[in-house]
């Protein structure tokens, strides 16, 4: 009966063994072979973050949508507005990235310094920390953006996410948290 018990157990273990190298393998896949593309639209009402904003917000005065592209699905969003100031509030993102915008039309400049992220999801494990990344890659080589930062809601989920991915905080606000990526 012991006998019997261990070759179960060990049975187990190969197949543990063999499942996770399995999902290592896929996990690895994916990674390289996902890339980053930009959006005319989103699925709003998956946005855990903000699912409120519409496709027109997210678009309009030099907004811009990414996505993480695997096997012609998206698996990861991220939006950003482009500001010269930090927001603390959805309404003041909106007014600053009009502000920035409407300057920068004026001017024949680019829209805005700062780079803000106000929402981020994932619907395949690794896809957000894979989208902060290679955004963050992309805004690092533009000539005009000088900050990343983020709009994120009072949670420690957001909070955890953006510490462990190399951001620092900046300010807690009433209704949001602000974190750095330093470029």
């Amino acid at each position: 009966m012991i006998k019997n018990k261990k070759a179960r157990i060990k049975a187990r273990l190969r197949k543990s063994k063999k499942d996770l190298k399995k999902n290592i393998k896929f996990f690895f896949d994916w990674i390289k072979g996902a890339e980053i593309v930009e959006l005319k639209e989103c699925t709003t009402e998956k946005d855990p973050v903000r699912p409120e904003l519409d496709n027109e917000f997210r678009t309009s005065y030099g907004r811009k949508i990414y996505g993480v592209k695997y096997k012609n699905e998206i698996h990861a969003v991220m939006c950003f507005a482009f500001t010269n100031k930090i927001p603390k509030t959805v309404y003041e993102l909106d007014l600053f990235s009009r502000d920035a915008f409407l300057q920068s039309a004026t001017r024949d400049q680019n829209v805005g310094k700062i780079a803000i992220a106000y929402t981020v999801w994932s619907n395949k494990k690794g896809g957000g920390k894979l989208i902060v990344k290679e955004v963050f890659k992309k805004i690092k080589k533009s000539n005009h953006l000088n900050r990343l930062v983020t709009l994120s809601p009072l949670t420690d989920m957001a909070r955890s996410f953006h510490l462990k991915n190399g951001a620092e905080e900046v300010q807690v606000n009433e209704e949001t948290q602000n974190f750095e990526y330093k470029l």
